[in-house]
């Protein structure tokens, strides 16, 4: 007991002297702040500097490159669709997808077997017009002879009635032989009308015979055009797609079966704004014809095309904005129709302008250039283009004038910064081919292999260049960036 009870008093003494300390600390701290209060004095502030990169700024002519996605299309695409209905017996060999045809090739045949009996009773129909024909030929120059002999007849009848009359004259003939010759003479007369009136007959049936082969004709070319109606071939030189067709299979007239696509006649459709449309403009307001690059990102591989710029859409999609434009390309080699593309146009060239990282441009139209004793000054610029990653400006007075080349939170106008300059010497360039360990560059090929994406002649460019002993840098950067490595 006696032992607690000095511990508790030994606590109780320690307590009272930190409180004691404590409350002498705190009266000399209010005493200190009370004199310097009376002094006037505050503590020395240290202006802070930030470090800023800064760049010469240079004004001169540039060209700004307008930059648009598009797809590419074909100038000439052709619906396959069935020319007759029946079975299919018959398919071309490349009757696929993505199979190569020429113009005038067969396609596919549908059974003819009803059509071809069509055309033979057409054409035994013709032969029998033809027949008749050649009988009612027959006939009319038997009407012709005919009508020619009664008219001899007729001459001869007439030239006996003038004997009887001149031998009635003199005495010598009777009446009666006069009377027989005018009879014999008008019977003569009837035979030619008879005749004629079958001659008449003749040529009505020579007129309807000819008629009768003209339609028969028609009725036999029509039949050979559905006899012919039973193959499909190839219009021009292209490639097959969207083939949905197989042997034995019952088709109907008009059914689609398959695409043809030229695809050596290729363009691509881009979109832009219509300020940018205004600026291609010429002075007379309509669209040159101007060159155009269309670039297909494959694996760091780039497809690249030339084009040229021929003409825009007639009127404005509903639910669309701006221009549609089209560029033919002149060599689409490793383009495919449907390809998703980068499409770059040179726009006008523009003078006294300064290129800078877009970083440099601040959203209130500003750029910070250093002034005198390192300070930054805002200085409003005109924003002309951007650039990907740059902006073009314009502004006076800024001729080479330091501005900074990436604005932070912390620069502000009057801001003083220690300004880091880029070295005067030239920085070591990365090398633009690097030689790989077979492991990476086994990895790569298979890599390749397995990627159906990549069009066939792209895959054997970048197969060739993984097997060379030097292998380009970018390419391999591209390929381990999609593979993830």
């Amino acid at each position: 007991m006696r032992f607690l009870g000095r511990a508790l008093i030994g606590l109780f003494l320690t307590a009272v002297c930190v409180g004691l300390l404590a409350l002498a600390g705190y009266t000399t701290y209010g005493a200190l702040q009370t004199r310097w209060a009376d002094d006037g004095r505050s503590p020395q502030v240290r202006e802070r500097v930030f470090a800023a990169e800064v760049l010469p700024m240079v004004f001169g002519p540039e060209t700004p490159i307008l930059t648009a996605f598009g797809q590419i299309r074909s100038r000439r695409t052709l619906e396959l669709r069935a020319p007759a209905e029946g079975t299919v017996i018959e398919l071309a060999e490349g009757f696929e997808d993505g199979g190569a045809v020429t113009a005038g090739q067969l396609l596919l045949r549908i059974d003819p077997a009803e059509a071809q009996s069509a055309r033979d009773t057409a054409s035994a129909d013709l032969q029998d017009a033809e027949n008749e024909l050649a009988e009612a030929t027959r006939a009319l120059e038997l009407a012709l002879e005919e009508v020619e002999a009664a008219r001899m007849q007729a001459e001869l009848r007439a030239r006996a009635l003038q004997r009887a009359q001149d031998l009635a004259e003199r005495g010598v003939g009777s009446t009666a032989a006069v009377e027989t010759a005018e009879l014999a003479e008008a019977t003569a007369t009837q035979q030619i009308l008879s005749q004629r009136r079958a001659l008449a007959q003749a040529e009505a049936r020579l007129d309807s015979a000819g008629t009768a082969l003209e339609r028969r004709r028609i009725a036999l070319a029509e039949a050979e055009r559905m006899l012919a109606r039973t193959e499909l071939r190839a219009e021009f030189d292209g490639v097959l797609t969207e083939v949905d067709v197989a042997a034995g299979r019952l088709v109907n007239r008009n059914e689609r079966l398959a695409a043809l696509i030229d695809a050596e006649a290729l363009e691509v459709a881009f979109r832009i704004s219509t300020a940018q449309y205004i600026r291609l403009l010429d002075a007379d307001g309509r669209l040159p014809q101007q060159p155009v690059r269309v670039v297909l990102d494959v694996f760091g591989m780039d497809v690249a095309a030339d084009a040229t710029l021929t003409r825009e859409s007639g009127a404005v999609e509903e639910g669309q904005s701006g221009r549609l434009l089209f560029a033919r390309i002149d060599a689409p080699r490793g383009l495919r129709v449907g390809d998703f593309v980068r499409v770059e146009v040179d726009e006008p060239s523009l003078p006294l302008v300064a290129r800078l990282p877009a970083s440099a441009y601040g959203s209130d139209g500003r750029i910070l250039v250093l002034g005198d004793d390192n300070v930054l000054e805002a200085v409003e610029v005109e924003l002309m283009r951007r650039q990907s990653d740059d902006v073009l400006i314009r502004g006076p007075g800024l001729q080479d004038r330091e501005v900074v080349l990436a604005r932070t939170p912390v620069l502000g106008d009057g801001i003083r910064v220690n300004p880091v300059r880029p070295r005067t010497g030239d920085a070591p360039e990365e090398p633009q081919t690097i030689a790989l360990e077979p492991e990476r560059r086994a990895r790569l090929i298979a890599f390749v292999e397995s990627n159906t994406f990549i069009p066939a002649d792209v895959r054997e460019r970048m197969l060739r260049q993984l097997a060379e002993e030097e292998v380009p840098t970018a390419m391999v950067t591209r390929l381990e960036a999609r593979m993830g490595s």
